[in-house]
């Protein structure tokens, strides 16, 4: 994770929460911040005339909206470079953006509507969680600073290529920003079991061996985690539930459903709910292959 960090904001009320999160990743990995506004690229909308003169007051109102951003960050000690972006969409514009400068995350806010506190993700980080290469760190709305004060990254951990993708990121961050690494899995309930799976017995059988599964898969995981204090804890619950309503972390790690040989973010079942859910900022990291 070399690369910059991009923060796409576009003038809304997510865009500090955008900021903040996309500034404390800059800091704790030491490198550089690039703020993006994206506006509508040159399109036909009727004569040349009409199309170049609403163009150009999209580039002016983004430029606005980035001479708005830079006093939220006066005073950070990481680089910042600020640029406006004509394209199709925020979400094809930053993603473009991030393949061009080799991004280690893109930061973005969530969407107009999400309460207080609680992330619902918008069309743009919807989007870009659909087709990223890189992991898209998503700040629920009125995210309170400072990050970093809770010393612990969550990783919502399965052992899978996804759960492990997930691990590897957030290791890294760890390493980079001295934090703590916790693995927690979630396992359902007594009572939750598929129908065909009859009787006490039998069930408190099922959970026990599955709870000895994931005790085993995750002392591994946590032993192949070099350089960084990892600990690990099984929950008991509905998955989304459980990890959406985690409090005791800076960030959330999840694990998307990759498919193919490219490294592209697709979510899966329990991240695209997390998405919109998640009380902590939520980092969905594509499979690494």
């Amino acid at each position: 994770m070399t690369g910059p960090v991009v923060v796409g904001v576009d003038g809304g009320p997510a865009g500090p929460d955008a900021v903040v999160l996309g500034c404390w990743l800059a800091t704790a990995l030491g490198t550089s911040l690039i703020v993006a506004v994206v506006h509508p690229a040159p399109a036909a909308l009727g004569s040349g005339r009409v199309d170049a003169e609403w163009v150009a007051d999209r580039h002016r109102a983004a430029t606005q909206v980035l001479d708005g951003t830079r006093a939220l960050l006066t005073g950070v000690a990481c680089a910042i470079d600020y640029r406006t972006i004509g394209s199709s969409s925020a979400a094809h514009g930053l993603s473009d953006l991030a393949e061009q400068v080799s991004a280690a995350y893109i930061a973005v806010g969530s969407g107009r509507d999400a309460p207080r506190e609680r992330l619902f993700a918008g069309s743009t980080a919807e989007r870009l969680m659909a087709g990223s290469v890189c992991p898209i760190a998503v700040a629920p709305s009125g995210l309170k600073g400072p990050l970093g004060a809770l010393d612990r990254i969550g990783v919502a951990y399965v052992d899978t290529p996804d759960g492990r993708a997930a691990m590897t990121a957030a290791a890294e961050l760890a390493r980079h920003s001295g934090a703590h690494l916790r693995l927690t899995t979630v396992v359902a309930p007594a009572g939750a079991l598929p129908p065909f799976l009859l009787g006490d017995d039998t069930e408190r059988a099922f959970l026990d061996t599955a709870r000895e599964t994931y005790e085993q898969s995750l002392t591994r995981a946590v032993a192949d985690v070099p350089d960084v204090a990892a600990e690990w804890e099984i929950r008991s619950g509905d998955p989304v539930d459980t990890l959406a309503d985690l409090d005791d972390v800076d960030v959330l790690f999840c694990g998307s459903r990759g498919y193919g040989p490219a490294r592209r973010v697709v979510l899966g079942g329990v991240s695209t709910r997390l998405s919109r859910r998640a009380r902590r900022p939520l980092i969905v990291v594509p499979r690494s292959g």
